[in-house]
Order: C-alpha cells, then structure tokens, then sequence
C-alpha cells in the first residue's frame, strides 16, 4: 500500500475548484473549442504545476488540451505505457464560479446545513450515510454554486499519484501520460484531440463516483433538435389560421413516454430527456437526449421521437423538422476485445484495498469517445457525489483510494 498525503491532495482539490472553468453548452455546439476562456486559466495552472513536477513535453496546445510524460524509471522502458485523463471544465446546468469550499472533519452522518439554505441528508444519501458511520472527512460548495468535483477530484487525484511517483523513485513504472481535457461537460471533450498526442495503446479516465465503482460500459447518447413552424396571426383574429408551434412544441413533450425519463429510470433503464424549449408562436424548438445502452434500443428512440414529431405536426396542422446527431456510443463491445486493459485496473484496486464494483455509466465520458476512436478507456472513480448541483459532495477518505489505485496501476504493468 502506498501513502498518500491525503492533506496535500485536499489542498489541491481545493485550489482546483477555486478555479472557475465552467464550460458552455451552446457556444461548444456552434464548433467554439474551448467554449469559455476560463477553461485556460485551469490549463495554465495544471500545466505549470507538471512541469514543476519535471514531467516532459508538458504542454497545452491550441485547443486547451494539457499533457505531460512521466518517463520510465531505469529499467522499466519497455513497460507497456498508458495515460491517465481528467477533464478540467464543470457544467455550466449550475453555476461554478466563485466556489466556496466547505471541508466538513471528522463527520458524524447528521444532515449538514449549508449557509444558502441547501441540507445534505443522510436519510435520502447512503453514500453520505456511509461517509458518517466512517467519520470521513466531507468536501461540499457553501449551498450557492456547485463544488465541482466533476472532475476536479479526478484532476488532483492525478495530479497527486503523479507527484506521489516522482518523490519515490524507487518505485518503479514504466511510461505514464497525463492529459487533461477541456469541454467533456459539452460532450465535445475529444472533438479536438490530436490523437498523435497520446502514444500509448490505453488510457484510464478518472471522472466516476463512489469508491469501487469501475465503469466498462455507458449509454449510446444522441441529441434530437426538433423544430416545429406554424403560422402567425393576430390572436384577436387566430381562429381557424393560426398554427400555434409553442403550443406544438409542448404538445410533442407531453406525448413522450412519461415512464422513460432521466427522473424515471436508473441502471440499464435508458431515457428522453427534454432539455430546452424555446421559440414563439411562428417557429418553436425542443433540444432532447436520448439515451440507451443497446443499439436497436436507441435506434428505436430516434424512431418513437420522428413518429411524435410528425403525428405532432398533423395534428396541429404545422411542421415538423427532426435532427438526430450522434454523441457517443457504449464502450461496452470495445473494451471486450481487450480484457487485460480491465483486467490490469481490477489488480490496481485490490491492490490498494478497494474491491471493484462494476456499474454503468449512465452518461458518459471522454473514455467513451476515446474507446470508439480505437485507444481502450474504461473509468475510474473519484469520491465525488451528487454532480451537476448544489448538493454535490466529495469524500477525501474515497479520492485518497483512488489516487492509491493509480499508483498501484503503475505497478500492475510492472
């Protein structure tokens, strides 16, 4: 077992999430890469921090990707290399500038009151429940933005085994890559990657949850724009003219199958998620995910969405426009092909005492565009809890585990 300095990958954490990144959705669909100069400021800082560490060719490049290269150690030069990736953007759903970070010691699993009127209870949080039977030490925003642990912890978890390897040369690896991404939060996150950038054959994404979780399979995901154009008249004179597209567009989202919905389902359940609704009387949009984990499944929501789309339209007596655009596919039949790259993370874990929990995502991550552009890329946990949202929590029992996990990864392809 390694020794981590869990005091010192706390205070990077924190700095990290001081660090406001947030991404923008809109901006990183019209093709904006990054989509908001912060995203350079948290390249700067995990970029000069590697290259304090002595890593080589560190660099962030022209899109806001950051990498470095921890040699080998003498001897260990033809140890099969691989890199360890973590985005450095959080959601812009909540806000994430100004974070103010709450470090909870010792707790005692009673619900914990933040100061903008946001509890964290134990009773509807197991996770929680479970952080105060260990008196762990807990991690929260102050209640007003999220904290954003997406991915930060992930980022300074890398950062701290990469430190931790440094400091001990006797502890021997082969190649290790570091590269963290912009973007992920947009979905876009390896829409720019250079791919001649990273050498090795696989990588590792931090970007999970609660400890144990390893991560080999995530949705299928598409984004469905549809647009309805109706007709325009004067209210006072509307009868039997107008064609009402606000009215069309909320038509067609209370004809999705309510049961299927992201507050609906959980495990291998896939979903529509309605996500905007905007336009007026004239021309009205609605922008939905759709989610599933097997291919006929989503192809068959892609299809219910053209039917509800288009019944919509005649009823109302407008049209219908539908766009389906492909964001990621399940890792799951990649990952398959190259057991030993699993195989290698699951003798990390009980190396460091954690015993692996395989669960899917219900999202995904930059491994999951990684996996289908042909480098393997199964995830790993962080200790964050409750993202994209003002009760997000993270533990610091749980991201010292993790940043044990990646030391012991280094020694697995020993």
């Amino acid at each position: 077992m390694t020794r981590i300095d869990s005091d010192n990958l706390l205070n990077r954490f924190i700095n990290y999430v001081k660090t406001f990144s947030e991404s923008d959705s809109a901006k990183a669909d019209s093709g904006i890469m990054p989509s908001t100069p912060q995203q350079w400021k948290m390249a700067e800082l995990v970029c000069n921090e590697l290259q304090q560490l002595g890593l080589e060719n560190v660099h962030t490049d022209e899109n806001c990707y950051t990498y470095g290269l921890l040699k080998a150690t003498q001897g260990c030069e033809d140890v099969p290399s691989f890199c360890l990736i973590a985005h450095i953007d959080t959601v812009d759903e909540v806000t994430g500038k100004d974070v103010k970070p709450i470090v909870h010691k010792n707790y005692d699993g009673t619900p914990i009151s933040l100061p903008y009127g946001i509890t964290l209870n134990p009773d509807s949080d197991e996770c929680l429940a479970q952080a105060g039977r260990q008196n762990d030490t807990i991690i929260t925003s102050d209640g007003s933005t999220l904290l954003g642990a997406d991915d930060k912890a992930g980022v300074a978890e890398i950062m701290t085994a990469v430190e931790y390897l440094v400091q001990h040369p006797d502890v021997k690896h082969g190649d290790i890559e570091v590269l963290f991404s912009p973007d992920e939060e947009t979905g876009h996150g390896m829409d720019r990657i250079n791919l001649n950038m990273i050498r090795s054959k696989m990588c590792y994404t931090v970007d999970g949850g609660h400890i144990g979780e390893l991560e080999t399979e995530c949705f299928n995901a598409y984004k469905s724009e549809i647009v309805f154009t109706g007709k325009s008249k004067h209210t006072g004179d509307a009868r039997p003219d107008m064609v009402n597209a606000v009215c069309m567009a909320a038509s067609f989202i209370a004809n999705l199958p309510r049961h299927e919905m992201p507050e609906t389902t959980d495990g291998y359940m896939g979903f529509y998620a309605p996500l905007e609704m905007s336009g007026s009387i004239e021309q009205s949009s609605v922008l939905l995910l759709l989610r599933d984990f097997t291919d006929d499944g989503i192809k068959k929501r892609m299809h219910i969405v053209d039917l509800v789309a288009q019944m919509t339209a005649e009823t109302f007596g407008g049209t219908a426009k539908v766009t389906h655009t492909q964001q990621y596919v399940n890792m799951k039949e990649k990952l398959d092909e190259h057991p030993h790259i699993v195989d290698k993370l699951v003798q990390a874990y009980k190396a460091a005492g954690v015993e692996p929990v395989f669960k899917p995502i219900r999202g995904g991550t930059d491994g999951s565009r990684l996996t289908e552009m042909g480098i393997p890329t199964p995830n790993i946990f962080t200790g964050g809890h409750s993202y994209h949202s003002r009760f997000e929590w993270a533990s610091l029992s749980q991201m010292t585990s993790a940043t044990e996990i990646l030391v012991q990864l280094s020694q697995s392809w020993l």
